[in-house]
């Protein structure tokens, strides 16, 4: 059972929620791993973390160091007319990684991915569910597809923001590291919305 009630003073619960939540997402990854479960292993009732965090991919957030709630980040993008949301998408995307204090944490997420396997596993229904995952979900077309299409289409928009930051931010690819941030918008853009209304 978990301890009810006030945590006795000076004992930091939100730190413990989010060791417990660093070690169980690294143990279940994101997919398996619980509210219920953080909660019982930081000692917890599953409202405390709840106060804390809004959802399970705020945690997760929290967990990575990222300095802003990209599933926070989506949901405000999925706003507005359907046929812009590849656009909204792709410049969201870049004002994000454009913004000096997001891109030296986006980066050291984007080399520990590539680096390590458990990592990837951890990160990856984070990913699929809650961003790229929300984004479809988002869309009148896409959000009435069978799962499996619809899986389909998240791992392409994916495919197309990993392939950006790789290119733009990590390689440093001439021509798409310089390219002005609106031309890789009407560009991309395109491409991300034939994904949600093929």
């Amino acid at each position: 059972m978990s301890p009810r009630g006030r945590r006795p003073a000076g004992e930091d619960t939100r730190g413990l929620i989010v060791r417990a939540a660093r070690a169980e997402f690294g143990d279940q990854g994101y997919d398996r791993a619980s509210i219920r479960g953080i909660a019982r292993a930081a000692g917890v009732d599953a409202r405390l973390v709840h106060h804390y965090f809004d959802s399970k991919s705020a945690l997760f957030a929290e967990v990575l160091d990222v300095p802003i709630n990209p599933a926070e980040v989506i949901g405000a993008l999925i706003e507005g007319p359907p046929e812009e949301l590849g656009q909204r998408v792709v410049r969201g995307f870049l004002s994000i990684w454009d913004d000096p204090a997001f891109r030296a944490p986006l980066l050291v997420l984007i080399r520990s991915g590539l680096s390590s396997e458990d990592f990837t596993d951890q990160v990856r229904g984070f990913v699929e569910r809650d961003l790229v995952g929300q984004i479809v979900r988002g869309h009148p077309r896409t959000r009435a597809l069978p799962a499996k299409e619809r899986r389909l289409r998240a791992g392409l928009i994916g495919t197309q923001m990993l392939g950006l930051a790789l290119a733009r931010y990590v390689l440093r690819l001439p021509g798409v590291a310089d390219a002005p941030a609106e031309v890789l918008v009407a560009r991309l853009g395109n491409v991300v919305q034939g994904h949600l209304d093929a």
